[in-house]
């Protein structure tokens, strides 16, 4: 009788240093300012945390792994090549996996893609957010739209899957300044796009802008105008919007790391502030490490790099699922929604397939085009 594999498992290494911070950005970021003797400690508090988790969760098969942060193309590539070495030998994968690492496409960065690619990593995805000075100087990059074509084309030569990031629904933005800026990524060849509209968090210094009245983001209108561009433009030229923020080429473009996210998969977090998602004596449990970098290493070192763990009950687990899964294009079971007391037949499930927002085929359920620009009025007509 063949033994089974062992469960898959994701990584997700947060880096948190940042050469500037941008003011739109709510993540756990710092500012690099040269502490090389700190980061050298937070390698090596991240490595013995994987070793330590590693016999936390038994033997696993590593399906992906993803470095974001912060900007983790400013980790030391040695530094990259030993946390993919140790995750290897802790997690033996089948075969070949997605290594994907975020990056700044400054022109100093971009001179470290080659040793990035050395250390392992497959996937570059980019940050450019914008290929219009005036919008890269409002958004706080350090970086000039020459220096993003720049960088795209060196990365093209060396990488061979490439995703790019932009921001869209600026304040003063046009529908023709944003086709253009699409047109643009797509010439300079990128497989993957994630087009985010930008989000006013009130904790940032938009937020506190907005809360001024002194940055005005666009009216409803226009971002749904901005929206429909996007689509347009994306699937005139043959990319699918595989998640409602991300568009590939063809199914060997799409993320593998966040499908596996998205369908529910275990995955852990290491470094300050990741999060995780874990199957735990049976039961999945949400994991958050400490978001300071001192109390991470420390933590580390004491046997206890997370806040207190979270035993997701069956219910706020399958939550979860339908919250991430309908984002997605292929959509969550229908068992699913069912196990939730949701039904086909009546109630909000009904009533949303019947507004044509959501549709049923062949036992899945999944969010339709009229549906997907207003999905968090969706799930919180299925989920409250």
């Amino acid at each position: 009788m063949t033994e089974a594999p062992p469960p898959s498992l994701a990584l997700y290494i947060h880096w948190p240093y940042c050469a500037r911070i941008c003011p739109y950005c709510d993540f756990n970021v710092v500012r690099d300012r040269g502490r090389v003797e700190e980061q050298a400690g937070l390698v090596q508090a991240v490595l013995a945390d994987m070793e330590a988790q590693s016999r936390l969760i038994g033997p696993r098969r590593l399906a992906s792994i993803f470095f974001g942060g912060g900007t983790p193309s400013l980790m030391p590539p040695e530094a990259v090549a030993a946390v993919i070495t140790r995750a290897r030998a802790l997690f033996p994968p089948a075969g070949d996996i997605e290594i994907s690492l975020e990056a700044n496409p400054t022109d100093a960065e971009a001179g470290r893609y080659a040793a990035l690619a050395a250390a392992g990593i497959n996937r570059l995805s980019m940050g450019v957010q914008s290929f219009d000075d005036a919008a890269l100087k409002f958004l706080g990059r350090d970086h000039s739209a020459a220096e993003a074509r720049r960088a795209a084309r060196t990365a093209a030569g060396i990488f061979p899957r490439l995703s790019i990031d932009l921001i869209y629904a600026r304040p003063g933005q046009s529908v023709a300044d944003w086709t253009a800026e699409l047109t643009t990524a797509l010439d300079l060849g990128f497989e993957h796009v994630s087009p985010y509209q930008l989000t006013i968090e009130p904790t940032t210094a938009f937020g506190r802008a907005f809360a001024r009245g002194t940055l005005v983001p666009p009216d409803e209108d226009l971002a749904a105008e901005l929206y429909e561009a996007t689509q347009a433009v994306l699937e005139a030229a043959g990319f699918e919007a595989y998640e409602v923020s991300n568009h590939a080429r063809d199914e060997a473009a799409r993320s593998s790391h966040n499908l596996h996210v998205w369908r529910g998969g275990d995955y852990l977090g290491l470094g300050p502030g990741a999060h995780g998602r874990l199957t735990l004596d049976g039961a999945r449990t949400a994991t958050v490490a400490h978001r300071r970098i001192a109390d991470y290493v420390a933590g580390v070192a004491e046997g206890s790099p997370w806040t207190e763990p979270e035993r997701l009950d069956a219910r706020d687990a399958a939550e979860e699922r339908v919250l991430l899964g309908l984002r997605t294009i292929e959509g969550v079971p229908l068992a699913l929604l069912r196990s939730l007391d949701l039904s086909e037949d009546a109630g909000p499930l009904a009533e949303l397939i019947a507004d044509g927002f959501v549709a049923l085929r062949d036992g899945r359920v999944a969010a339709t085009a009229s549906g997907r620009p207003i999905l968090d009025a969706v799930l919180r007509a299925l989920l409250t």
